[in-house]
């Protein structure tokens, strides 16, 4: 029997190459890098770390297209203001939604954390709730752009308030991050729905179901929904605040 296989048999790590080669044989064999790290959620951090890179394309994109145009850019503050009772609000539509959308954050962590004590009930509604926040965004952000379209007559390739590059970036931006709240609802939806029957105790087949008594694919869900929170206080800042 070669020293390969004795140390296969009594469990202990095989020895590794020197340089470039032992670093890829280590995390390629699970030894450490990702020592009882679920794949799902190693896979959601990479899918997060290239989601980032595409978003703050976007927002240098339009802080560098607003810097460089020779027309008036319009002023967010008007734009998106509200009359309500009589009063010009600036942007108080957009100060709800950041409200509801950074709450649902709040209500997230908690299903996280009961998720991992097994209380089903508790995630299963927190889920919901979550998913609940998420989908009010949605409606208000749809409230926003029928706004901008229909009253405004603002385009993706014209604005009748100055720049034509308002409407593009606009529509690009924010509806990229619609469209990612808009799927982690559906998900929330889902992976509430196996929560409360169970099957993420029994280990059910099926889509999103993890290992058997373990809860981690809420916390992955987690994770994808408290990134879309934080691009969103970036959006907010950069687009509506500047």
């Amino acid at each position: 029997m070669t020293q390969q296989a004795i140390q296969a048999n009594t469990g202990e790590p095989l020895p590794l190459a020197e340089g470039v080669q032992g670093i890829v044989s280590d995390w390629s064999s699970d030894q450490r890098a990702f020592k009882n790290v679920p794949w799902g959620k190693a896979m959601m951090w990479i899918f997060l770390l290239s989601d980032t890179f595409i978003f703050s394309s976007f927002l240098i994109s339009y802080m560098t297209v607003r810097m460089s145009t020779t027309e008036p850019w319009p002023n967010p503050s008007e734009v998106f203001a509200l009359t309500l009772f009589g009063k010009h609000i600036p942007l108080i539509l957009i100060a709800i939604m950041t409200f509801v959308l950074i709450s649902s954050s709040g209500t997230m962590a908690m299903a996280v954390k009961f998720g991992y004590e097994k209380n089903k009930k508790m995630t299963f509604i927190l889920l919901l709730i979550t998913a609940a926040l998420g989908a009010t965004f949605v409606g208000m952000q749809a409230f926003e752009w029928t706004k901008l379209i229909v009253e405004e007559g603002v385009r993706p390739w014209g604005n009748p308030m100055g720049a034509a590059q308002f409407g593009s970036t606009f529509f690009m931006i924010t509806g990229f991050h619609g469209t990612h709240v808009s799927i982690g609802v559906i998900f929330l939806i889902i992976v509430a729905i196996k929560v409360l029957r169970g099957d993420l105790d029994s280990e059910r087949p099926g889509f999103l179901t993890g290992r058997k008594g373990n809860y981690e694919i809420v916390e992955t869900m987690g994770l994808y929904w408290h990134f879309v929170d934080l691009v969103w206080v970036f959006i907010f800042a950069v687009f509506y605040l500047w």
